[in-house]
């Protein structure tokens, strides 16, 4: 009789279908352990008159938490209030969602400033990414948007 080779490891390029599986897996583990499904992700974006990409911003919920993903403006449109805008419709819709407090990293080359001024408060970094920068932690609390 052969014997069982047992597990194997690799190691290779990205892979869609396990990353699918660990975000399945985590979330039912997550949700078991907390006793809260997930909520859902949800974007927002705007358009030019052709169509175009202006910017946009992707964010998920869960348990009356809010979390954003990405936002990006483009750059010739930076500084026109899109970002200002995108991050308020995207507080309303968390609202909209039950959310009453929601979470955002920056980098320091980024824009953590941004979110400050938009009532943000630093919870923490992570150190060490190329160029002496640091990866900023934001929260805010949603009562009154």
């Amino acid at each position: 009789m052969k014997a069982n080779p047992g597990p194997t490891l690799a190691v290779g390029a990205r892979d869609p279908r396990l990353s699918r599986r660990l975000d399945d897996e985590l979330t039912a583990f997550n949700e078991a352990a907390i006793g809260v499904p997930y909520g859902d992700s949800f974007s927002v974006k705007v358009t030019d008159a052709s169509g175009d990409l202006v910017g946009g911003l992707t964010a998920w919920t869960w348990g009356g938490f809010c979390g954003i993903s990405m936002l990006w403006v483009r750059e010739d449109s930076r500084g026109d209030g899109w970002g200002s805008r995108l991050l308020q419709a995207a507080e309303a819709e968390a609202v909209r969602r039950g959310c009453d407090r929601v979470a955002v990293s920056s980098f320091t080359f980024q824009a953590p400033g941004f979110y400050r001024r938009h009532g943000y408060a630093e919870t923490g970094r992570m150190l060490g990414f190329p160029g002496g920068h640091e990866d900023v932690h934001l929260f805010k609390r949603l009562t009154g948007v």
